[in-house]
C-alpha cells in the first residue's frame, strides 16, 4: 500500500493514488507527494518517557485533591457555551473546552470569546476520528491542523492570553487511545486527557440523570466529561451547587493535573 503526504498540513493518505482533495486542509491532489512506507516498529517501551507521563495524566493520577474538574467537549454542538461560561464565571470558576478543528472553522467567534474570558481551550482533533486506528502521521496531522486553527483564531489576543488559553492538552474523541496516538502526542508535547466519569449527556438529554452521574460520590480530582447541550445547561446549576457543598471547586484541566505549558 502506498502512502501519500499532504505538503501543506502533513495529512497521510494510504492508497494506490493520492486523494482528490485533502480532508483536512482541502488542498487538491497536486499537494500530495508519495512517501516511503514506514517500517513496522517493535513494541514501544514507555518507561521514563514523556509518553509514560501522558498515560498517567490521562487517568488523572496527578489530580489535585482540592479540585473538582469538569471539561466540555464539542465538535458539532453550538448550544450552551455562553450559558455554561456565565454559570461558572458567577462562582469565579473556570473550565476547559475541548474543541474539534472542523468546529473551530465555523465557530471562531465563540472560541475567541471563551479564551478572552479566561477559559482554557483544549485540542480535540480535527474530524472526530478514531485515533486508536490512525497512524502516528495521521494523529499528528489531526492535532496539528487544530493547533494551527486555534492559534490563528486567537491571534488577536496578547501572547500571555494565548499561552494561558491554549495549554498543550489533547482529549481523543470518544476516548479512543492507541500507541500511535501517544507517540504523536509525545512528539508534539501534548498531555493526553481522559475522564474519570462520563455524564453521557451527548446521548441522554435528561438533566436529572446528568446531575446524578456528575455528582454521585463526589471526590476531589474527578475528571467529569460534559458536552454543551441544552440538558447539560439545565443540569449545571445543581451540579455546581453539589460541588460547592462538598467543599470542592471546578478548575481548568491544566491546573488540576499540573499540565500547563
Amino acid at each position: 500500500m502506498k502512502k501519500w503526504k499532504c505538503k501543506v498540513c502533513g495529512y497521510i493518505h494510504e492508497g494506490d493514488s493520492a486523494p482528490e482533495c485533502c480532508p483536512l486542509c482541502k488542498q487538491p491532489a497536486s499537494a500530495f507527494e508519495m512517501i516511503e512506507q514506514a517500517p513496522v516498529k517493535s513494541a514501544n517501551k514507555y518507561a521514563g518517557t514523556q509518553t509514560e507521563k501522558n498515560l498517567e495524566a490521562a487517568f488523572a493520577g496527578e489530580s489535585q485533591a482540592r479540585n473538582k474538574y469538569t471539561y466540555f467537549s464539542s465538535v458539532a454542538q453550538q448550544e450552551g457555551y455562553e450559558q455554561i461560561a456565565a454559570l461558572l464565571s458567577e462562582r469565579g470558576w473556570s473550565t476547559t473546552f475541548f474543541v474539534g478543528g472542523k468546529w473551530v472553522e465555523k465557530n471562531g467567534d465563540t472560541v475567541l470569546k471563551l479564551a478572552a474570558d479566561g477559559f482554557e481551550i483544549g485540542n480535540h482533533g480535527y474530524l472526530h476520528r478514531d485515533h486508536a486506528s490512525l497512524s502516528a502521521d495521521n494523529n499528528r496531522a489531526e492535532i496539528l491542523i487544530t493547533e494551527r486553527l486555534l492559534a490563528a483564531t486567537l491571534s488577536g489576543l496578547g501572547d500571555e492570553e494565548i499561552a494561558a488559553a491554549l495549554p498543550r492538552l489533547f482529549a481523543p474523541p470518544s476516548g479512543s487511545m492507541g500507541k500511535a496516538m501517544f507517540e504523536a502526542c509525545d512528539e508534539l508535547g501534548y498531555t493526553v486527557v481522559m475522564w474519570t466519569r462520563d455524564t453521557i449527556d451527548w446521548r441522554d438529554h435528561d438533566a436529572a440523570l446528568i446531575t446524578q452521574r456528575a455528582t454521585k460520590n463526589l471526590a476531589g480530582g474527578d475528571l467529569i466529561l460534559m458536552h454543551p447541550t441544552a440538558a447539560t445547561v439545565e443540569a449545571l446549576p445543581a451540579i455546581l451547587d453539589a460541588i460547592a457543598a462538598a467543599g470542592l471547586a471546578v478548575a481548568p484541566v491544566s491546573e488540576t493535573i499540573g499540565a500547563a505549558g
